[in-house]
């Protein structure tokens, strides 16, 4: 069972940028150290409690943190780019770290309207014209002689290309263009199995694969025991509850009891969007794991989660591949 890693880059209250760059290149060795195949950065804009937003800057800070594990956007939301810059980017991480870079592609903007109109892009055209980018940025990476301009870094790099999705929309791209396919079930479970089975049915070989390969995301918090766990991630779900309440901010630490604080209606949100998640001690963490994998039938599985003491995600992430390896064995 492949497992990868997805990293937000938090910034945890009383913390600063610095420190969290400097613990998502000790996450990311770690998760090399460990076995995970992937250590992926999610683009975000304008939140404080994330760090992630110049995506490709921070891979290059992982990247030479790291030797082994391949480093990826999961992902680059291209409406807010122009594909020659994207192509640039990737073109010179994939020439500093050859053979080892993803570029997972989405279509929504990181953030709100806000960021769309900051970026300067236009807000009635930037997703629609998705399915277009994407090609756009084969082209780029192919050398494709209609380009007008020729993005070097670029040209002839390699990166390996995902559309990510939480919907059917981004699934039947993948299909179409024959590309691996990443659900962002840790956040947005509703349409996951959907969605699957759509990009496995419309499925239309490719050069760059043949059969249809997915990743599902899944919350995973692994500790000692299943009420530590909880614990922990009372910081993930405080983050959540203020974000969608409108009062976002830095990563919390953890307070004891927090859900059962909550009011109903905060309770069923939170409940609901963490559906997919394995929380406990590492049997527990196991058990939902093996779960979730025989739901989905997944070729590969990334785990996301963050804890206000960054040594905590780093044991989890020890705790979750070992766990996993004792299953299977």
């Amino acid at each position: 069972m492949k497992l990868s890693v997805l990293d937000l880059v938090p910034v945890v209250e009383g913390g600063t940028i610095s420190r969290a760059m400097a613990d998502a290149a000790l996450l990311a060795q770690c998760a090399e150290a460990a076995g995970y195949h992937r250590y992926w950065i999610a683009e975000h804009h304008g939140m404080t409690g994330i760090a992630g937003g110049a995506t490709a800057v921070v891979l290059a800070h992982v990247g030479d943190a790291t030797r082994t594990i391949r480093i990826g956007a999961g992902g680059i939301m291209l409406p807010n780019h122009n594909p020659l810059v994207i192509a640039e980017q990737f073109g010179t991480l994939d020439a500093l770290f050859p053979g080892r870079v993803d570029l997972g592609l989405g279509r929504a903007p990181g953030a709100d309207q806000r960021i769309v109109r900051a970026l300067r892009k236009d807000v009635n055209r930037s997703a629609e014209d998705f399915p277009n980018d994407v090609v756009e940025l084969q082209a780029q990476f192919a050398g494709d002689p209609r380009l007008p301009l020729q993005a070097n870094p670029g040209l002839g790099a390699q990166p390996e290309l995902w559309i990510l999705g939480s919907s059917l929309f981004g699934a039947q791209l993948a299909a179409l263009l024959g590309l691996p396919y990443a659900f962002a079930s840790h956040f947005a479970p509703d349409h996951l199995d959907a969605a699957l089975a759509l990009y496995r049915e419309k499925f239309q070989p490719s050069a760059t694969l043949d059969a249809p390969h997915v990743m599902a995301a899944i919350n995973v918090m692994a500790a000692d025991s299943d009420d530590e766990a909880v614990l922990l991630a009372s910081s993930m779900d405080q983050s959540f509850v203020r974000l969608r309440t409108g009062s976002p901010g830095r990563l919390p630490p953890p307070v004891p009891g927090y859900r059962d604080s909550l009011p109903d209606s905060a309770r069923a949100m939170l409940d609901h969007m963490r559906q997919v998640s394995a929380i406990g001690s590492p049997r527990t963490v196991a058990e939902r794991i093996d779960a979730f994998r025989q739901r989905t039938q997944a070729d590969e599985l990334i785990v996301s989660g963050a804890t206000f003491d960054p040594a905590h995600r780093r044991r989890s992430l020890e705790l979750t591949m070992a766990a996993v390896r004792d299953l299977v064995a």
